[in-house]
């Protein structure tokens, strides 16, 4: 009795959970639905460290089959979204560290992307000019307010704990780093003619 209601109440942690139980168990639908929904998170958090696109899309896989090969001897399965996101941090960092290291590649890397002008997972939120400004001075924040932001901006009902687990960050500095970030936006917005014209 009750559980439709508390269903509805489930965070993403809880679906991620629920999903490893029901593929260990050999019901696979819980698990592909997750999948879709927890791929656009990875995605942002991979490219949030600057991993170009098409390096980006093989993380995100990786990430995934890593997953796969460890969803049957993962000890706590309510920890099954926290090990995505730091699977995924980690491996992007580890993404950035060969091309930087390749001679070949490394001019390929800037310092920021403009994901903005850019067709991604992003592109239908970015619909206007209006939309083009706001994403623009989003990129000229330091780069932990652009992860709490992408993650607020992209993630279903975004909870602290889900941002600290996407940002590396404890949950009780969320609050407060969340609102400087914020306020930051809100002060380069002010001083942005694209965005004051279009607001």
């Amino acid at each position: 009795m009750g559980t439709d209601g508390g269903a509805l109440q489930l965070t993403l942690g809880d679906r991620a959970a629920l999903a490893v139980e029901a593929y260990r168990a050999g019901v696979t639908d819980p698990f592909t639905d997750v999948v879709v929904e927890i791929t656009p998170l990875l995605w942002h958090v991979v490219r949030a460290q600057n991993v170009p696109r098409d390096v980006a899309e093989d993380v995100v896989q990786g990430v995934w089959l890593a997953f796969v090969r460890n969803a049957g001897t993962l000890r706590d399965p309510q920890g099954a979204l926290k090990w995505l996101l730091v699977t995924a941090r980690r491996a992007a960092w580890e993404a950035v560290r060969r091309l930087r290291t390749d001679e070949h590649r490394s001019t390929e890397l800037p310092e920021t992307e403009p994901m903005s002008l850019e067709p991604g997972p992003e592109d239908e939120v970015l619909t206007s000019e209006r939309d083009r400004a706001l994403w623009r001075n989003v990129q000229a924040l330091p780069e932990r307010c652009q992860e709490i932001l992408r993650v607020m901006a992209f993630a279903d009902r975004p909870s602290y704990r889900l941002i600290a687990e996407s940002t590396g960050m404890s949950v009780t500095s969320v609050g407060a780093t969340r609102g400087r970030c914020l306020e930051k936006l809100r002060t380069l917005l002010a001083s942005d003619e694209g965005w004051a014209s279009h607001a």
